[in-house]
């Protein structure tokens, strides 16, 4: 097995601790779990400096979607911290010029106080449409994001419209790297995770099935047992 060191937990837009609660509780005795608190910085690269502190000289390195968005970018600046990665649920690229479009009006929104967290509407988008009637799984989705709130919401989105590209970094990646998704993940498709793990030499690509967006909550047994085998290495 590796040697045994801190695992810094990324989460995701809107997203808090809860994301990785099965996690932390079944992986703690493999790595000393901690989960980022991203509701006050609003860059990624803010984000990455709060990682970088809170960490020791090397570390483990998971990122959810945003908090992937965030591990690439310190896998640009600091590569050298990391031992291993986890890519879950997220994408390389940057946004396009609609995806900007549309996190804007999301922001206006907010801005004239019509900020309602992740609604019913919205959930489809975070987990699979059979499980939209598991109310287990949607009060913690929304719970959330209630808890993350408006401010921290707004400067979450300013981060992710102004992160930049990383599709050039991931040749770069030397670790062992695991690549996670739902196979129904409706914001960052399969797609993207088969391109990036194509870009990682010796990195493993997971698909999670029946399974949309927020993986670690909506499949918890089998991205934990993944992402044991990943610290087992």
């Amino acid at each position: 097995m590796a040697e045994r060191l801190p695992l810094a937990l990324l989460p995701g837009l809107l997203c808090d601790a809860a994301l990785w609660e099965h996690q932390v509780a079944r992986l703690s005795d493999m790595a000393d779990c901690w989960v980022a608190d991203f509701t006050t910085q609003d860059s990624a690269e803010a984000m990455v400096e709060s990682v970088l502190a809170a960490m020791p000289e090397r570390f483990y390195l998971a990122g959810l979607s945003m908090g992937g968005y965030v591990a690439l970018e310190l896998m640009a600046r600091a590569p050298e911290r990391v031992e291993k990665l986890a890519l879950i649920d997220t994408r390389a690229q940057g946004d396009t010029e609609e995806q900007t479009a549309r996190r804007r009006g999301l922001i206006e929104l907010a801005q004239k106080g019509q900020f309602k967290g992740v609604t019913p509407r919205l959930l489809p988008l975070f987990i699979h449409p059979d499980r939209m009637a598991d109310e287990a799984l949607t009060a913690v989705v929304m719970g959330m994001a209630e808890r993350v709130g408006k401010d921290a919401f707004l400067s979450q989105q300013r981060a992710i419209m102004t992160r930049r590209s990383h599709t050039e970094t991931l040749a770069g990646i030397t670790v062992p790297t695991l690549i996670l998704c739902g196979r129904q993940d409706a914001l960052t498709p399969l797609a993207d995770h088969e391109a990036m793990a194509a870009a990682i030499a010796g990195s493993e690509l997971v698909v999670v099935e029946d399974c949309g967006h927020l993986a670690t909550i909506e499949r918890p047994e089998p991205v934990t047992a993944a992402m044991r085998r990943w610290l087992q290495g």
